[in-house]
């Protein structure tokens, strides 16, 4: 879902940061004191080793704010593909995914403009409704560990059933998936998809005083809410735009805030990760969870220091949980990961079949031994018979009688000439036959 952006939005230049200097957030980024990012956060964790995936419009990862900060993407809008990057251009629509890649991981190098967690990667995949599945399974399939979707149209029939699976998919490789919670609330107001997906961390707006921005969908699944209100946002020519309001934004922090997470806490599962978030969020507005900022705003520095008891609630979790036992052909299940070999597996699995192989061969030797064995014993006692019968069949001179076969009949077996060869050894009358192979309260926020 795209952001709210003025149109009056004024473009700014700003002086270049000096390359030595460390990052921090500019003045007008109000959220880096809000959230205590420099004194309470960084010190902790700035999004290392984490890549965060923008299903967006695409991202200019050339500008000097992203330069080098981009992993391969693609592009699911185009039969050509791509790698989900895009040019230069001033384009508020199109700028659109670079604005949200930019709160996340900026370096500031171009503007003193830097992302909440600038250590972090970002993958780069250009989508829109219609391939926002494929899109999910992309990034899950090359390494993401957050999926941020500041995307989304009104479902009047709730979650399209294959983007429900590609989500659950994804969920179930634990990938961390956040949305946008809509940008119609003072209006229609309707249900958007997919932060209305089971499993969606969706994400509504508020201003620097916790109070929820007039567009935020009031909708029963917004989970929590993030700056959203008067946050400026880096367009694809490298510059900045000011005064522009979404839930869009606050998608884009929100996901800035679980990378560093995820970085710091990297044995934690998506599971658990988005019950810390849930759980040290501060309620905002009518005491408990409500429709506009459901169980409150993100806390950054909460999340990665409270104690959070494996039994709190996690209400995201428990509606995907509920669809998952609904659905248990569509759930997505993983299927088992094959290991690679270590080389002491590999030394023992080779010295076992070299030991099958001499079984083998043994067993072919004593078979053969023994058939041989029997054939000589055979052509021995035959020798002997005949030696017996040839001084039996001579008669007395001069008699009658002839001892031996009658006249006609053939010679029995074995005579009549020299002893053919012995049958080869297992081959007794067919074919040789081998052995069988073996084996938030509601006042401002805290100054910076």
């Amino acid at each position: 879902m795209l952001a709210a952006m003025a149109a009056s939005s004024a473009l700014v230049l700003t002086t270049a940061m000096p390359a030595a200097a460390a990052p921090r957030g500019r003045e007008d980024q109000w959220w880096f004191s809000a959230w205590a990012i420099e004194k309470k956060v960084w010190p902790i964790s700035k999004g290392a080793g984490v890549t965060v995936a923008v299903i967006d419009t695409g991202v200019n990862g050339k500008i000097p704010d992203l330069r080098g900060v981009l992993v391969p993407g693609t592009d699911l809008t185009s039969m050509s593909g791509g790698d989900g990057q895009i040019g230069p251009t001033s384009d508020m629509e199109d700028s659109h995914g670079t604005a949200m890649a930019g709160l996340i991981a900026s370096q500031g190098a171009g503007t003193g403009y830097v992302g909440v967690a600038p250590e972090a990667k970002i993958m780069s995949v250009k989508a829109n409704l219609t391939v926002w599945h494929n899109a999910i399974r992309y990034a899950t399939d090359h390494g993401a560990k957050v999926i941020s979707i500041s995307q989304g149209f009104p479902a009047v029939n709730g979650c399209r059933p294959h983007i429900q699976e590609a989500i659950s998919y994804a969920l179930q490789r634990d990938v961390i998936i956040l949305a946008g919670a809509g940008n119609e609330g003072d209006r229609r107001n309707p249900s958007m998809e997919p932060a209305n997906c089971a499993g969606v961390l969706a994400v509504g707006a508020v201003n620097n005083q916790k109070v929820p921005w007039v567009g935020s969908e009031r909708q029963p699944y917004v989970s929590v809410a993030a700056p959203g209100t008067s946050v400026n946002a880096l367009f694809a020519d490298g510059r900045v735009a000011t005064n522009v309001s979404g839930t869009s934004q606050a998608t884009a922090l929100a996901s800035a805030v679980v990378a560093i997470l995820r970085s710091k806490h990297p044995q934690m599962s998506a599971r658990e990760v988005v019950q810390r978030i849930i759980n040290t969020a501060q309620d905002v507005g009518p005491p408990g969870r409500d429709s506009l900022s459901g169980e409150g705003v993100v806390i950054p520095h909460a999340a990665l220091t409270a104690e959070v008891p494996k039994s709190a609630p996690n209400p995201v979790f428990a509606a995907y949980d509920r669809w998952a036992k609904a659905n248990p052909g569509q759930a997505g299940a993983v299927p088992p990961v094959k290991r690679s070999k270590t080389a002491a597996e590999k030394a023992a699995d080779e010295s076992s079949e070299q030991a099958a192989r001499n079984t083998r061969y043994l067993i072919i030797g004593l078979v053969v031994a023994g058939v041989l064995g029997v054939l000589v014993l055979i052509f021995i006692v035959l020798r002997s018979r005949k030696k017996v019968t040839s001084a039996v069949g001579l008669g007395p001179v001069g008699g009658a009688q002839q001892y031996g076969p009658p006249p006609g009949a053939g010679p029995p077996p074995g005579w009549g000439g020299p002893a053919g060869p012995p049958p080869p050894p297992g081959q007794q009358g067919g074919q040789a036959q081998m052995p069988p192979q073996g084996p938030g309260g509601a006042g401002p926020y805290p100054p910076r």
